[in-house]
């Protein structure tokens, strides 16, 4: 009896140390992944956990600080990532707002070299804005996605300089929250409407112009807003990626962005004043209108 307890107690301790030596092999194996299935109504769901630590490394050496200079002194900061190259040429994508009005534009790259870039072109009503350096081995071109390869729920992350340059580099973690959401803005003086894709993933000032990324460090959108309000938390947008690349094509190649429009202007039909020096008369039942 005595030896039946004492081979119980060993087989125990071995049966364990197994299961540890077990599971410290899964964790030391695959560190970023954790996989658990779940069974309901004869249904099997994976939920998955994934670091992003890879794809942090992807992006990291990619995006850059920017400040925006007037009269010698610091009007904005924000960010903005490289994402083309042509020849010599590093172009960098960042948000019109973080760049307007200023006369000089300093970035800072990943190893903190300090350069001067000029101005390719800028449009408010996309809030997009190009810049461009020589070609610098200390900044390396962003690897673009797509918006259509993400879905709502899928893992995202923020890369930026929330606040400046101390906090360059911050990473913040969420989910996209949706997509095509047409959100007002304002900009200039104009109410814009824009089509935007939604994170929870936090958004601050500094942040504007970065990128906002997949799991792997692909880009697929820019940060651009987020909705300031004390009884909101973890409403931000950025820029499809698509549609910016377009934009910031078009910038480099024209200096702007070339828009149609209709030919036609409007007056309100109870501006008397107005339609008489437009020679307009209209039928006195006609009151209001345009």
């Amino acid at each position: 009896m005595r030896n039946n307890k004492l081979g119980y107690i060993i087989l125990s301790i071995l049966c364990i140390t197994l299961g540890c030596l077990i599971m410290y092999g899964v964790i030391y194996l695959f560190p970023n992944t954790i996989v658990k299935t779940v069974t309901e109504e004869n249904k099997t769901v994976n939920v998955v956990d994934e670091g992003i630590s890879e794809g942090i490394n992807n992006i990291y050496n990619s995006v850059v600080v920017i400040e925006t200079y007037k009269n010698n002194k610091v009007m904005s900061t924000g960010s903005g990532f490289a994402f083309k190259e042509d020849k010599n040429i590093i172009y960098i994508l960042t948000n019109n707002h973080v760049v307007d009005g200023g006369t000089k534009v300093v970035l800072t790259l990943p190893n903190d070299e300090e350069v001067e870039a000029q101005l390719v072109g800028k449009d408010s009503y996309t809030d997009i804005a190009v810049l461009k350096i020589e070609k610098n081995n200390n900044l390396k071109v962003a690897k673009l996605s797509s918006s259509d390869n993400v879905k709502v729920g899928d893992t995202v992350f923020a890369i930026g300089a929330p606040l400046g340059k101390q906090f360059k580099s911050t990473v913040t973690r969420g989910i996209l929250s949706g997509k095509d959401r047409l959100v007002e803005t304002t900009s200039s003086n104009e109410e814009l409407l824009m089509n935007v894709m939604q994170t929870d993933a936090s958004i601050n000032p500094g942040n504007s112009g970065g990128p906002l990324c997949d799991v792997s460090g692909n880009v697929i959108g820019v940060t651009s807003l987020k909705i300031v309000e004390s009884s909101v938390e973890g409403i931000g947008f950025a820029i499809q990626i698509d549609d910016a690349v377009n934009y910031a094509n078009s910038l480099i190649e024209n200096g702007k962005i070339v828009r149609g429009y209709v030919g036609i202007s409007m007056l309100n039909a109870n501006e008397t004043f107005q339609l008489m020096r437009n020679g307009i008369t209209l039928d006195k039942n006609i009151t209001d209108g345009v």
